[in-house]
């Protein structure tokens, strides 16, 4: 288990500054003055307080589910064909739940704050209130008790999800038809900016994370065109700093 964290940590640094670079290189939409160190250390440090959380409440709370899960599935279920079922299963109920994080009023409190920013890079990928990682873990733990998911094909969805977000949030301006092509399977950055985009139609679509066949199936696939100047942030907010971005969703609205 220690070599899985290990080699994860080793790829998802290795993706993310390669990202960062050909931001840097290749971007798609300038960067205002006010995404400097501020927005910056704002987004490493909640990124910082989840990577803590991770090790001692998530990490835990994850093994803890697959142990006491209902034992259902039979010993030959298992090899890369079930893990393929899990990661595609694994996908779907984190649509449903990011869905849930924007129509239900008090998971959005929380979800808030990581829209809030008002520019998007690789940083943006791991800017999320504590207390919405801390809720996704516990409706997670539910669907692994019921389904007997085995934390290996847990483990693997959450590196493929690091990977995804910050290949999505990133500012790279990748060639049109590549993108189009992609956007066909998985989620791109102009797929997720839309996401983004400080229009509340366009924030509440393009929900998914890995594949982007759920936003099809479920009616939440927005026909908006990313382009560089897209408005980025909440419509009717504005970003805010760490500290407001704590208490903000503990405050009452």
């Amino acid at each position: 288990m220690d070599l899985i964290f290990a080699a994860k940590g080793m790829v998802a640094l290795i993706v993310i500054v390669a990202l960062l670079a050909a931001e840097r290189w290749r971007p798609m939409a300038p960067r205002p003055k006010d995404a400097g160190p501020r927005r910056l250390a704002s987004n490493f440090a909640l990124a910082a307080i989840n990577a803590g959380l991770s090790r001692v409440v998530i990490i835990p709370l994850t093994a803890l589910a697959t142990m006491i899960a209902i034992p259902w599935r039979p010993s030959g279920m298992e090899g890369i064909a079930f893990l393929l079922i899990d990661l595609i299963v694994l996908d779907f109920w984190i649509y449903l739940w990011h869905r849930a994080s924007h129509q239900v009023p008090f998971l959005w409190r929380f979800h808030e704050v990581h829209h809030l920013d008002a520019f998007l890079d690789v940083t943006s990928a791991v800017r999320f209130h504590f207390g919405e990682v801390i809720m996704s873990a516990l409706a997670r733990a539910v669907i692994v008790i019921a389904l007997d998911i085995p934390l290996l094909s847990v483990l693997i969805f959450d590196s493929l999800v690091l990977l995804a977000a910050a290949f999505q949030h990133s500012n790279v301006a990748l060639p049109a038809k590549v993108e189009a092509g992609l956007r066909w399977v998985i989620v791109t950055p102009s797929h997720h900016w839309v996401h983004h985009h400080k229009v509340r139609t366009d924030t509440d679509s393009n929900y998914c994370t890995v594949l982007t066949l759920w936003d099809r199936l479920g009616g939440s696939f927005s026909p908006t065109v990313r382009t560089p100047d897209m408005p980025i942030g909440t419509e009717g907010r504005s970003e805010k700093s760490l500290p407001a971005l704590i208490v903000s969703p503990f405050k009452r609205p």
